[in-house]
């Protein structure tokens, strides 16, 4: 293997801007900045969300920034701020790679995702099933 898992997260950590979820949480009512949740839809489901968040899986955010794609959603084009996150900080960070090196700016990502959000008694509100 040319490059694991940890490569890729030290050179994105590297690359990209990490914040506390503190200092994530004081961007939750800012109005030029959408948290974008790239969790599995089951992991919401279960364990609730950031209220507000945007809800993209992991394997469709390139098609969903690009707005040559035909699955590009608006919001990525609004030229808001975005801060990504996951259970985490993993997938967050490497999407935050990706999203960067797509030209979406700025971008940063949760140290720690949810599972820290949470720890630190920020907002959450349930998780809801799809219907």
């Amino acid at each position: 293997m040319k490059k694991g898992y940890r490569e890729l997260l030290d050179e994105a950590n590297a690359e990209i801007e990490v914040v506390s979820p503190e200092e994530a949480a004081g961007l939750l009512e800012d109005e030029g900045t959408i948290f974008v949740d790239l969790r599995d839809p089951r992991e919401v489901e279960r364990d609730g969300r950031i209220p507000g968040a945007k809800h993209v899986t992991r394997g469709m955010l390139e098609f969903w920034i690009d707005p040559e794609s035909p699955y590009h959603k608006p919001f990525f084009a609004s030229g808001k701020s975005f801060v990504f996150f996951c259970a985490g900080g993993w997938r967050s960070a490497l999407a935050t790679k990706t999203a960067q090196d797509m030209g979406l700016v700025p971008v940063k990502h949760i140290l720690g995702g949810y599972t820290a959000w949470k720890a630190a008694g920020l907002p959450v509100e349930p998780g809801e099933k799809k219907k």
